[in-house]
């Protein structure tokens, strides 16, 4: 990977981890694209640190409160909200990992402009509920959500603001809290990866474009929070599901007929 590879991934990780069209199917669409090798998922949970700065640089205020008082009904709801994506971790990893080599991309974009559309219909039709009346159903749905958003192409933000909504809450309540899910998301997918990280490094990736591209995923992440804080607030979630949807026809075509990005094996 060049350091001009490293800069766009980083920036397509940054932008793509916050705004609800999947940093993870982007990642595979563009490191398809550049024909990068190595150990993708290794440099994919590397990269998220630079997205895990961002939301701790934006939500610090949230994280040291619960760090500091963890019976909080927040903690306790974002303890809740952690555990379905552990399960579908330690129960389908070998099925994850091979879903990272884009088969089910162009299926899983799809299936993001679908959850998209729901969420821009169900948020623009109830006030929904603020976080002083959200329970611990409400924290599970979003759980539910982003553990199928764990397979790429999937956006874990669109996933997890789908099920907010759905649950009643408000669109803000739900996005935000669904931010805060990313940080234990992030650390388990660290703590996860962390055997293979050591044993097999990062193959063909230097360590270099790594640092460059989680330093530019946090800058870009950051603005990405902003951004995606404002477009839900104003209910524009269709913009991004007509996005995601030509996407995901653009990834089949190509994987079925074309073979531009995705070689035949």
């Amino acid at each position: 990977m060049s350091l001009i590879e490293a800069v766009v991934m980083g920036l397509v990780q940054g932008l793509t981890e916050f705004l609800p069209v999947s940093s993870s199917g982007h990642l595979v669409l563009f490191r398809n694209i550049f024909g990068i090798t190595g150990s993708p998922i290794l440099f994919e949970v590397m990269v998220h640190l630079g997205t895990l700065v961002a939301v701790c640089a934006v939500f610090y205020k949230d994280i040291w409160f619960m760090i500091t008082h963890p019976t909080s009904k927040q903690t306790i709801f974002l303890i809740v909200a952690t555990i379905p994506a552990v399960v579908v971790t330690l129960f389908f990893s070998d099925f994850i990992e091979s879903a990272f080599g884009g088969s089910y991309l162009g299926f899983g974009f799809l299936l993001t402009a679908v959850f998209l559309l729901v969420a821009w219909k169900f948020g623009a039709q109830r006030g929904g509920r603020r976080f002083r009346d959200m329970g611990v159903k409400d924290s599970l749905v979003m759980g539910l959500m982003q553990a199928v958003a764990i397979l790429p192409g999937i956006s874990r933000s669109g996933s997890t603001l789908t099920g907010g909504v759905l649950s009643g809450l408000d669109r803000k309540v739900a996005v935000r809290f669904g931010f805060l899910m990313s940080v234990p998301a992030i650390l388990g997918s660290l703590v996860f990866s962390f055997k293979d990280l050591v044993t097999e490094g990062m193959g063909d990736i230097g360590m270099l474009s790594v640092i460059v591209a989680v330093m530019v995923a946090a800058a870009s992440g950051y603005f990405a929070i902003k951004f995606m804080l404002k477009i839900v607030g104003e209910n524009k979630l269709w913009t991004f599901a007509v996005y995601v949807a030509i996407l995901g026809v653009l990834v089949l075509c190509d994987q079925w007929f074309f073979h531009l990005v995705f070689k035949v094996a």
